[in-house]
């Protein structure tokens, strides 16, 4: 997905052209040790996920926000081991389209909404934990994402995001997503504690391979495969520009 192509229209016409590659979707679950249900539109490999789970710090029947869900497999599965209650949103109207009919094929319990990371529409302190897997970097205003988590998460609610941040702020180089940014002090303003960031340079390196593969990619018609493959080579460019963490807060009171 490129830079400038964010709007939930260009989304909805990504996800549809997912829905009909299983090819893009067997080469990124074989990369990140993905099972075939996990329908990734992410980059956390399957080792990744005992991680987040932790950090959040969910316990049964505890409300789990899935920000920017996508198809839903990264959400379900943290459900399925915390057995905490899942809320999917995402912007994507075909995104939650598929994300219910993927817990469906699953026989999993969850609720699927379109709505935005800064806009969820939920009463405040009306869910225990939030989840935002590689999507913050689409926000063009991230601190309103971060009020908007603050302001639904309970006292005491976790937050785990996942991401990039450019190793240099200020590098030019770098997309705008992560240019000038820093996590950390953007969750501290928005109201949380205990911010950590942990560089995940074991996912790094499966990533970098997922992307070195996709460039080699022949796509023919498969419009799919064809954005994985324009994408990795945007990304190659600036990949060691980068490093991949995981970052988890908790919301003050």
């Amino acid at each position: 997905m490129s830079d400038d192509a964010t709007s939930s229209e260009a989304f909805d016409r990504w996800y549809a052209d997912l829905s009909v590659s299983r090819v893009k979707d067997d080469v990124v679950a074989r990369h990140l040790g993905l099972p075939p249900e996990m329908l990734s539109t992410s980059l956390v490999p399957w080792s990744g996920i005992e991680a987040i789970t932790t950090a959040l710090r969910l316990v049964p029947e505890d409300v789990l926000l899935d920000l920017a869900c996508g198809r839903g497999g990264y959400g379900l599965e943290v459900a399925r081991r915390s057995r905490a209650r899942l809320l999917g949103m995402d912007f994507s109207a075909e995104a939650i389209r598929q994300a219910t009919a993927n817990a469906d094929a699953q026989e999993r319990e969850a609720t699927f909404e379109v709505g935005s990371l800064t806009s969820t529409g939920l009463p405040d302190a009306s869910v225990d934990a939030v989840l935002c897997i590689d999507a913050i970097q689409f926000v063009e205003l991230p601190e309103q994402a971060f009020a908007e988590a603050a302001r639904v998460l309970d006292v005491g609610g976790r937050l785990v995001l996942t991401g990039w941040e450019a190793r240099d702020a200020d590098d030019e180089r770098v997309g705008p997503g992560l240019r000038g940014r820093r996590w950390h002090d953007g969750l501290a303003v928005a109201g949380f504690e205990e911010v950590e960031v942990e560089d995940c340079s074991d996912w790094a390196a499966m990533e970098r391979a997922l992307w070195e593969e996709a460039v080699q990619l022949s796509p023919g018609d498969d419009r799919a495969l064809q954005e994985l493959r324009d994408e990795a080579v945007t990304v190659l460019e600036t990949f060691d520009l980068t490093r991949r963490v995981m970052v988890s807060a908790t919301r003050a009171g």
